[in-house]
Formats: C-alpha cells, structure tokens, sequence
C-alpha cells in the first residue's frame, strides 16, 4: 500500500467498542475486519467519484454491509440507468477469467418473448462457436417453446439462458400469425451446460452488392486482449480494399476504453490520425483530463486501409464504450457515418479500478470520468445517440442470417450501398411486420453496461505529486 487508510466510525459502532472494552477485552481487531473494506470504499469514492457530492453521510450508511450492497447504499441515483449501477465491484477471480464464461452456459443469447394468447418462447439470438448450443443445432431465429415436454414458462429464463445446470430436449416452433399462437416443428437435444471460451469478435465476411464490397464485422464486446484480433484483422481488410465496412454493435454493451481506442483507431480516416479521439474528465477534485488519441502506433506495419463510409448497426443495448467509436468518430466522418438500427444505450461514463493490498479479491470499479469527443460532446446519456436510420429488430418472426441480406437491420445499409440512398418508409425494409409478441426478457440487455479505463489506482496518493 502506498497510503494509510483513515476508517470512519459511525455512532452505533463506537457503542460497541465501549461494549467490548467493559469486557477487558480488545477486540478492536474484530470491528475493523467488518468494516475496514466499506471504509476503505467510502475513502475512495469521497475523493475519486465523479458524484461525489452525491454521497451520503458516513453516519447515514451500514458500515456492516456486505462491499457490493454498501456500493449501492452510497452511490448516486445519477451512477447508473434503468435500475442498473454502473460502479461495481468484482471479484478477482470473475475479473480474471473475462475471455471464458463466469459459469456453465448453453452458449446461446435469447430474447423471451410472450405470444398474445399468454404462450412463452425464448428467440434464439446467436450462438458462441463450440458450445452446446453449436453442438445442439440452435441458430439465430430459432423459437425455443418447450423443455422436456414441458411448454416454456415466464420463470424459465434463468434456468435455460442465464443460469443453466443440466441437459433438456428443447422443443422448437413457429409462430402461426393467423392463429396467434406457436406451431410445434421439432426438437434438439441440449448438451449439459460448460465452461466455454467466449468469442467477441464473432463474425467478418466480405459482402458485395451492385458495384460495391463491404466488410461485415460482427462485434459483441471490448475485450481487454483482443487488440492482436484486430490488429490482424486490419491488416486483411487493407489487403482487401473494401469500399465500405459495417460494423454490427448491436449485441455490444461496451467494455475496455484501451480496446475501443484500437478499433477507433483502426477505422480512422487517415486525416484523423494523430489526432484527439476522447477525453477523459474527472471530478472538480481532480482536475484531472486524460486524452486518447488516434495513435497510430496502434496500426500494424504495412498496407493502410482506405474505405469510404462506416455503417455502424446499433440497439438500445449498444453501449458505453460502442457508443464511444460512434461519438469519437463521428467529428471526423461527417457524411460517411451512418447509424442504422436504434438509439444506442446512452452511457457517457468510464469506471476506473481501484485496489487495496489488505483486500485483494477485491476490484472496485468506481465511475471516475465523463466520456466525450473531441468537439466535447457527451450529452447522451438521456436518449442516446439516434441512428440515421431508424429499424428494429423483428423479435419472433423471421430475424435472417447475421451480415447478410436476409438479415432485416442489414437491408437499408445493402440498398443504400447499391442505389445512393436508404430506403423511403414505403419499402418493405421498414415495413417488416412483426409478430405482436412482447419482449419480457433479453439475455444481451442484461450483461454489464461497461466502459473499463486500464487506468488503475491503488491509494489516493497516486494523484499526488512525485507519484
């Protein structure tokens, strides 16, 4: 450690030492073993937070809680959004394994949608590559309605996507618009849920419409080592001279700031290489501004890609450090940027971590910085940042292949690249009908909103000159 940590007290406490010092027994020990970690977060967040002005008082908080719960006691209504924190603690093993799943999984990401008549389904949205989903046959667009002849209920989500524990026969179907209910068309067997490795860069294909080629690059988070997967993806794409590239971030919830500057830097038109790409800026405590630029160390040695317009596929649940590629770019793509899908999240904010040697399985990501371009735009954290073109995904009917013309978000982006123009509201690409089914749950809407700096503190002294 580099720092002597000062540990609050609150009134009930002191009781209690009175307590056991009437026993003549010193059990101080004991007390800062329950409290010292929670102090330690209350130090951090007075001096490093972004809402620091937010946090309550030492005496309004349970010092006994456990850090995560304590976390949320004392964070700010303005540290998060739709009933999710953004500061979190992880433990060191969860953050050590990022590139494997936390736990045994089919491998698949769903939607569970609700049919009219009260039926449950859960939509296959993709599947990661040798996992039992993969194994079992599932694809995208995929309706799951039963498990082992038993129809799926609203309270299976957890038990088939997020938290599976054992192998079923899934019974598949498909929705029948005129009755308003599911068909039943087969079944496949699911492997027991396993550890898996996680692919993020999960598809890229070459894609030629009318006179033009385009890159499809399929991403779903900015993992902390996946820079040597793009560097040597970059350096393909050069040789390949695509005249356009389409970036799907719609499954992408965000991730490392460190990653998103090589992506960033990689798609950079050269006129904005060596130049700012985001910035960084901290509490008035701090005044602290740390800029990244378009470095252009990042590129790989050879061949220089030169491409003419970038169309990023977004949803609400392209976030955080996704939303940073569309926001830093865009000051430098003007009239070749385009948005196709919906208005992504609306995270404008980077966790840092912070770290203490008397609690080493713990990893405190506190939100430490505003995120914003190099004109100094950040306000999108209300509505997020609106697609140019505006198309959702069909949940229950027919979602297409991903990256290709089957798939409904891919259209507008093909017909503009053939004609010049995006398709007018009369085309059968905004019209595609869907299915009246309600969206009840979405495996992707629910994984961490995450813009990760690899800036990292271990006391307050690391601010402080001569450190």
């Amino acid at each position: 450690m580099k720092r002597t940590t000062s540990f609050y007290l609150i009134t009930g406490c002191l009781t209690l030492l009175s307590v056991f010092a009437s026993c003549w027994q010193d059990r101080s020990g004991e007390y800062y073993a329950l409290v010292g970690s929670k102090s330690w977060i209350y130090t951090t967040m007075q001096e490093y937070y972004l809402y620091y002005q937010d946090v309550p008082e030492e005496s309004e908080l349970n010092f006994f809680q456990k850090p995560a719960e304590f976390l949320s006691a004392a964070a700010s209504e303005k540290d998060g959004k739709n009933g999710v924190l953004y500061s979190h603690i992880d433990s060191v093993k969860t953050a050590s394994t990022r590139t494997l799943s936390d736990s045994p999984t089919f491998g698949f990401e769903a939607v569970m949608l609700q049919t009219p008549q009260g039926e449950y389904a859960l939509q296959v949205l993709y599947t990661q590559p040798q996992s039992p989903a993969e194994e079992a046959g599932l694809k995208r667009g995929d309706l799951i309605i039963g498990a082992d002849s038993m129809k799926i209920s609203s309270s299976d989500y957890t038990k088939y996507v997020t938290n599976p524990t054992a192998a079923h026969l899934f019974t598949l179907g498909s929705y029948n618009a005129e009755s308003e209910q599911i068909d039943t068309i087969g079944t496949v067997q699911m492997p027991a849920p396993r550890i898996i490795e996680i692919q993020n860069l999960l598809k890229t294909s070459l894609i030629n419409t009318g006179n033009r080629k385009a890159a499809y690059i399929l991403y779903n988070e900015f993992g902390e080592d996946e820079i040597p997967q793009w560097q040597s993806l970059y350096s393909q794409l050069a040789a390949a001279q695509p005249d356009d590239i389409i970036l799907d971030l719609r499954y992408n919830p965000g991730g490392y700031v460190s990653t998103a500057q090589v992506v960033g830097t990689l798609l950079a038109p050269q006129s904005a290489l060596g130049q700012t790409m985001l910035y960084m800026t901290g509490n008035d405590k701090l005044n602290l501004t740390e800029t990244y630029t378009f470095d252009t160390n990042l590129l790989p040695g050879g061949s220089i890609l030169s491409y003419q317009n970038l169309y990023v596929i977004t949803s609400g649940n392209t976030a955080s450090a996704s939303e940073i590629i569309i926001n830093c770019l865009r000051p430098y793509m003007t009239g070749n940027l385009y948005q196709v899908g919906e208005a992504t999240f609306g995270k404008n904010v980077a966790q840092a971590l912070y770290t203490n040697d008397q609690y080493p399985q713990l990893e405190f990501w506190l939100t430490t910085y505003y995120l914003s371009n190099a004109d100094g735009y950040k306000d999108y954290d209300v509505e997020g940042l609106p697609a140019d073109y505006t198309q959702s995904e069909p949940y229950g009917g027919n979602l297409g292949e991903l990256g290709t013309e089957t798939d409904p978000l891919m259209q507008p982006i093909l017909i503009r690249m053939a004609t010049g123009s995006f398709p007018t509201a009369e085309t059968a690409t905004r019209t595609l009908a869907s299915p009246r089914m309600l969206v009840v749950k979405n495996s992707v809407a629910e994984k961490r909103k995450t813009a990760r700096t690899n800036l990292s503190f271990q006391s307050l002294s690391d601010f402080l000159p001569g450190n």
